[in-house]
């Protein structure tokens, strides 16, 4: 047990545990100490000295951030010059910021307006050279706008300390400083995997996803005659979209976000869920193949694109226990293009589909040169859940007001098992409840399988039992654990028969396209994804169908169109491959 410690913070004596920061202790009391640099789930930095705090005994601010309390410690964290200190630093950060926040996409949420306000900074003092860089916009998924940065390094911290990718850093010195890629090349020919953590975690604008919005309003203007514009939506989206207008952290919004999407203009409003539930299928019944005739084990999952990504760049030998099934976004928009074009007699050249994706990635995905159908795309456009709540407001519509809709069919009915992808441990779940049907003839008895359930950014390893047969699984999120399971399975040290691995901190339900969250909290904090998380898992636990495989329509469309699992139209239409990878700023 840690020893307790006596200080004093404005005056009033509070008892912490030894190694307490200074600024984690102000918050016990009541009292929100500014900061810029600092997140919680990254390690402490203390460089943009906005946290400072005035210690008796120095005549200097101490950075509260990385500052431990000690016994007899006695702190002002509001002296005037304490204030005027915090004020000239953030004056300095922004007089050498650009002049565009209204037109900027973090207006509203940027951290350095928010407290800028808050400090009563209403002109600028230093007007003079400003630091000037072209803008990275060539990336298929990430902007880099190195005009907007502050210098914090919480993309630097994010991009090493929780996905392992290092791709990111500083160069140059003082004025000239920057952050960015090796050699400073373009994002895509980078180390970058696209999955948008960088832009999560920035706190001003530096980094964005590349906008699709006016792809989508483009596609909407088109008389009907001319496109059939689909639109369709994956699992995390609808338990983030709310914290978009006001709604409480976890609020499942799937019927209100259906209309919202029908009163803009969509000639359908389909559902991703409905292809997770064809993932499962597919990739439960090559998991049984795998074992029973053999392959590369352990298999790995393919949903995540910027896990996809990582494999293809850092682990290419690992490329043969990957997983072939496309991920759900695509299983979906190939069947709109086939399947759904052939039901509802429209040239699939005339139909537009719109993925609505928490990740960053998806957009990379989109662009993939293997997902095309005679030439043309499969995915036409992909927006994140910010940009659709963007274009949501841009079309005057109240989301509160919004009476709840139902998909539309075929592909939009789904089982519970399809919505708790979105949550790390989910796709591994659904795998299992299916594996084991398929192997006894009977559904599990407890489908909540608790076991492989993790929003936390842990590794969760796990051994179950199917008739007979001992599974052994772990699940991973955040790529950096992903190197600790892969590193373990290529010495030899592990031997698993299945792994999920998505790219995010808690799934997709902490994509980097989700809603900023309110000021003051963070996307990879524990408390959001488990919020976000549990939205889902009550989606599931409330459904009559739990498990992929008991989809009636899923059943219907192997009866009327694939055929059967891993068979010659599914392999065709629903599979994939995947490329070896060098990155220019590691060559």
């Amino acid at each position: 047990m840690s020893q307790m410690i006596n200080l004093k913070i404005d005056g009033e004596s509070i008892l912490v545990p030894e190694g307490t920061t200074v600024m984690d202790a102000a918050e016990q009391i009541g009292i929100h100490i500014p900061r810029l640099c600092y997140h919680p789930d990254l390690s402490l930095e203390g460089n943009c000295r906005v946290c400072v705090v005035a210690v008796e005994g120095f005549d200097h601010g101490l950075a509260s951030c990385a500052t431990k309390a000690w016994e007899g410690m006695e702190v002002q964290t509001n002296s005037p010059m304490i204030r005027q200190a915090r004020r000239d630093i953030v004056e300095l950060l922004l007089d050498n910021h650009p002049k565009d926040c209204q037109t900027c996409d973090r207006d509203g949420h940027c951290e350095l307006q928010n407290l800028s306000y808050r400090m009563g900074v209403r002109e600028r003092h230093f007007e003079g050279k400003r630091k000037q860089f072209p803008i990275d916009d060539s990336g298929a998924s990430v902007v880099r706008n190195a005009e907007k940065c502050i210098l914090c390094g919480r993309c630097i911290r994010v991009c090493g300390e929780v996905q392992g990718v290092f791709n990111l850093s500083q160069h140059g010195r003082g004025f000239n400083t920057v952050v960015g890629p090796a050699n400073l090349v373009p994002m895509d020919e980078s180390a970058c995997i696209q999955c948008g953590q960088c832009v999560s975690v920035c706190p001003t604008a530096a980094f964005l996803e590349q906008d699709h919005t006016e792809r989508v309003w483009k596609a909407l203007g088109y008389k009907r005659s001319e496109k059939h514009v689909v639109v369709t939506t994956a699992p995390a989206i609808r338990a983030a979209l709310g914290e978009a207008f006001g709604l409480p952290i976890g609020t499942p919004t799937t019927g209100k976000m259906i209309t919202a999407l029908r009163r803009m203009g969509f000639d359908a409003v389909l559902d991703v869920n409905f292809s997770a539930d064809l993932t499962i299928m597919e990739e439960a019944h090559e998991l049984l193949h795998r074992l029973e005739n053999g392959g590369p084990l352990p298999l790995l999952t393919s949903c995540s694109p910027g896990w996809v990504s990582f494999l293809e760049k850092f682990y290419p030998e690992m490329i043969p226990h990957m997983s072939t099934c496309k991920s759900p976004m695509q299983m979906q928009s190939t069947l709109i293009k086939t399947f759904y074009a052939k039901q509802k007699g429209i040239d699939p050249k005339d139909i537009y589909v719109v993925s609505v994706m928490p990740c960053v990635a998806k957009k990379f995905e989109a662009a993939r040169p293997e997902h095309t159908i005679d030439g043309m795309p499969t995915t036409d456009a992909v927006i994140t859940t910010r940009e659709l709540a963007q274009m949501i407001k841009s079309y005057g519509i109240d989301f509160h007001k919004l009476p709840d809709g139902e998909f539309d069919h075929p592909l939009g009915a789904s089982s519970g098992a399809a919505d708790i992808f979105g949550a790390t441990g989910g796709v591994m779940e659904a795998a299992l409840r299916t594996a084991a049907f398929k192997l006894t003839g009977q559904n599990l008895g407890n489908l909540d399988l608790t076991m492989v359930r993790s929003a936390n950014g842990e590794i969760r390893e796990a051994s179950v039992t199917l008739a007979g047969k001992t599974l052994n699984v772990a699940v991973a999120d955040g790529l950096q654990n992903a190197k600790i399971l892969l590193d373990a399975v290529k010495r030899g040290e592990k031997d698993y028969h299945l792994i999920e691995i998505m790219a995010c901190p808690g799934g997709c339900i902490c994509g980097g396209g989700q809603p900023y969250p309110p000021m003051g909290t963070y996307t990879l904090d524990r408390k959001l994804r488990a919020s976000r998380a549990k939205a889902l898992y009550d989606i599931d636990s409330a459904k009559a169908i739990r498990c992929s495989h008991d989809n009636p329509e899923i059943q219907k469309l192997y009866a009327d169109f694939l055929g059967e699992p891993l068979g010659h139209t599914s392999h065709e239409l629903l599979h994939t491959h995947y490329t070896a990878r060098t990155p220019r700023g590691i060559r």
